[in-house]
């Protein structure tokens, strides 16, 4: 359609700016160079030369090109009118017109230096100036343009200057709220806070993407595909949220997806196998750094059924696709749970009905006491203790399950008690130079802290878990009463921990068999007088009396 306009324009500026420029010589009336049939013909190039760079390059752009287009022709009908007005004996009318012309010359070469600059070599060199500040540059050129014509055709500028600023003032009086969204728009554009294409959120919650700020509004296509026409006062007022927008950093926007596990299920085996899923292969729209991870919200309440409560925290590269991606997600941990044979949180209530008395409760009693009592069994150092023993310190046992990455005693603390491993796997770590290293494992059945039982000596090393762990744990008052009732297991207890210090020793340092037993005799010596003194017991592990 443009090149179909310029085509008419040339034919028009040939018909009409040579017989105006015959007439003019006819005439001896003086013509500008805007008027003359070169001016004409010039301008007329320069439209065409531009038409074509911008359907060649910035195809876009077109629109500017068409207000070009028709400036350029109201020109050369300004040409056109001031000859007939000439013709018909109008003098006044034919400088007037000629003026006129003169202008819309000048807005036409303004137009096509703008395309040129503003749309075709500033972008080239990726250079992006706000809308608000072209419009400026342009309209600045306009007043010169004007105000160049006004002088040359000798208009008294004080008159004009007193006019136009009482004029201004009534205007600001009555479009103050136009003016506040003008100037809103201006101070958008000019601090460079947002730009056409970020994603924002509005206060009252609503989010969509910045397509365009103008003078008055800014205009926000919603996640709906409806379009909201905020105005810039408005918007300069409110503490508005740009989406997904870090300085000098990746901009994708942190999603949340929310699910229910039952709570029988350890969180730590949820979490691991969610995380597994999402960040085993690339999810559409999904970051991959920082990568997505589970938490572990919270547990039943007030009023709500019991299940633990989880959420996935991802972040999302496309803005425009945020539900079909939480939708791939949850996909995922669908799935992911599935295999491990994790069940979700049904979505009715659940009521269990058991009878309840003195003999079950004494029977589930009487079966947890028996397990314990077997576990107790399975360990060397309390193979001294009789059945009646061991049944009188399991029931003294206390349940401590640790969660993956705890820490379950600490080096050179002061605790009086022997943890039980029943399952699962810890670390031992010994600090050495301030940095800690990992020295053994302890995989269940297994157990830790014996000397801080029966000696009261500081932790000698940090124990933390690998997985989760379940561990009872042993403490002095649980054994004091039989080793106070039958003091010769100091003697047993006091080989067996000798036993494994100097086996552990001996690992360490290479050890002969004479060396063993040498160092053997004065560990079970050392760790006797430490017993007995721990427990209050004398040299013939008899309990002392106190004073």
């Amino acid at each position: 359609m443009t090149r179909w306009l310029v085509c008419l324009l040339v034919i028009a500026c040939s018909t009409v700016a040579l017989p105006a420029q015959a007439f003019a010589q006819e005439t001896g009336r003086e013509q500008s160079a805007f008027t003359s049939y070169r001016g004409a013909l010039l301008l007329t190039v320069a439209v065409v030369g531009i038409a074509f760079l911008v359907n060649r390059f910035a195809p876009k752009k077109r629109k500017h090109v068409r207000r070009s287009v028709i400036i350029l022709g109201l020109y050369l009908a300004s040409i056109g009118a001031s000859f007939v007005a000439a013709l018909a004996g109008s003098l006044q009318w034919s400088v007037n017109l000629g003026a006129l012309a003169d202008f819309l010359a000048i807005i036409t070469i303004i137009n096509v230096a703008a395309i040129l600059v503003f749309e075709l070599g500033l972008p080239a060199i990726k250079v992006d100036l706000a809308t608000i500040v072209v419009d400026l540059a342009m309209g600045a050129g306009y007043i010169v343009a004007m105000l160049a014509v006004l002088r040359r055709s000798g208009v008294n500028f004080s008159g004009i200057v007193a006019t136009s600023a009482v004029v201004t003032g009534i205007l600001a009086l009555s479009l103050q709220a136009t003016l506040g969204n003008i100037l809103g728009g201006i101070a958008l554009q000019l601090d460079n806070s947002i730009h056409a294409g970020d994603w924002v959120q509005l206060e009252n919650g609503k989010q969509g993407k910045v397509r365009e700020i103008r003078w008055r509004h800014t205009v926000i296509e919603t996640r709906d595909w409806d379009t909201l026409i905020v105005p810039n006062a408005a918007l300069l007022a409110a503490t508005i949220m740009i989406l997904g927008k870090r300085e000098g950093e990746p901009a994708p926007h942190r999603m949340w997806v929310y699910f229910n596990v039952d709570f029988r299920h350890p969180p730590t085996d949820v979490i691991d196998a969610v995380e597994s899923a999402l960040r085993a292969a690339p999810i559409q729209g999904v970051a991959s750094d920082p990568p997505p991870n589970c938490i572990c919200m919270d547990f039943a309440k007030e009023h709500r059924d019991s299940f633990g409560y989880y959420a996935v925290r991802y972040w999302l590269t496309d803005l425009a696709r945020d539900d079909p991606t939480s939708s791939l997600v949850r996909t995922r941990i669908y799935s992911a749970l599935k295999r491990a044979n994790i069940a979700l949180a049904l979505p009715a209530a659940q009521i269990f009905v058991e009878q309840d008395d003195v003999e079950r409760r004494q029977r589930k009693q009487s079966s947890e006491e028996q397990r314990r009592v077997e576990t107790l069994a399975n360990f060397e150092l309390l193979k001294p203790l009789t059945d009646e023993e061991r049944a009188d310190v399991a029931k003294k046992l206390r349940f401590a399950p640790f969660a993956a990455g705890e820490t379950i005693t600490k080096q050179g603390a002061v605790a009086h008690w022997l943890y039980i491993v029943t399952e699962g796997t810890a670390e031992v770590r010994v600090e050495v130079g301030g940095k800690e290293k990992v020295v053994a494992k302890i995989t269940a059945p297994g157990f830790f802290g014996e000397m801080g039982l029966m000696t009261g000596e500081p932790r000698t090393a940090t124990v933390v878990a690998v997985t989760d762990v379940d561990c009872y744990r042993l403490e002095k008052e649980a054994f004091h009463a039989i080793i106070t009732r039958r003091p010769e297991i100091a003697n047993d207890v006091s080989a067996f921990l000798a036993q494994r210090r100097v086996e552990l020793q001996a690992a360490r340092e290479d050890l002969d068999a004479v060396a063993q037993q040498r160092r053997l005799a004065a560990e079970k010596t050392k760790i006797l007088s430490g017993l007995q003194k721990f427990f209050g017991l004398d040299s013939d592990n008899r309990p002392s009396r106190q004073p």
